[in-house]
């Protein structure tokens, strides 16, 4: 029984951009939704990192290029090619979200949004054991997104790529702009499925 949506497709194909639509459908609908959208931060043009943003609108810092970053805590320093991640910065956003979504657990149907599950968000695990939490949960159904396959297999995305419970799309230049509806429909059947 498929219970999740995910996204999956190239870097700056229109993966969060297609949730955004979703989520402002589904929630049109009167389903509660909760989570958070990671965005690219720009300067000039250029992009120098990436923050976190939740559903309403509170803003945090995902990562910045080195040389704009100021993420050094206890001398550790995450890194994803020029992206220096601050760990404490995303947690401080994101797992209060996790934490809200289980203590409601309110006879609504809810969905909750993961954009998204990749390189920088692993290096938590208070957020990886959040995620299994939220996927193993029977109230809740995920609309999330996961990078392409490539090179070291990412232990979470691979996980959720291959669980029974989610079904994957893959989105791409050439269909992103006709399949809103086919997620839209998956995600309608998956919060059918989640009991009342």
């Amino acid at each position: 029984m498929i219970k999740h949506v995910f996204l999956t497709g190239p870097p700056g194909v229109g993966k969060t951009t297609l949730v955004q639509k979703a989520c402002d459908i589904i929630v049109s609908s009167g389903v509660s939704v909760e989570g958070f959208y990671t965005q690219e931060v720009r300067e000039g043009g250029r992009r120098v990192g990436f923050d976190v943003v939740t559903v309403t609108g509170q803003r945090g810092l995902l990562s910045r290029v080195r040389e704009k970053s100021v993420a050094s805590h206890g001398g550790k320093q995450y890194t994803v090619g020029q992206y220096v991640v601050d760990v404490p910065s995303f947690e401080n956003l994101a797992l209060p979200l996790f934490r809200n979504l289980e203590s409601s657990c309110s006879s609504n149907r809810q969905l909750f949004i993961i954009d998204e599950v990749g390189k920088m968000e692993l290096f938590s695990q208070p957020f990886i054991r959040s995620v299994r939490r939220t996927l193993d949960s029977p109230v809740f159904s995920v609309l999330g997104t996961i990078p392409l396959p490539s090179g070291k297999p990412l232990g979470l995305v691979e996980e959720i790529r291959t669980r029974t419970d989610v079904t994957v799309f893959t989105v791409t230049k050439e269909n992103r702009d006709v399949i809103l509806q086919e997620v839209v429909s998956a995600l309608q059947d998956c919060l059918r499925k989640v009991p009342k």
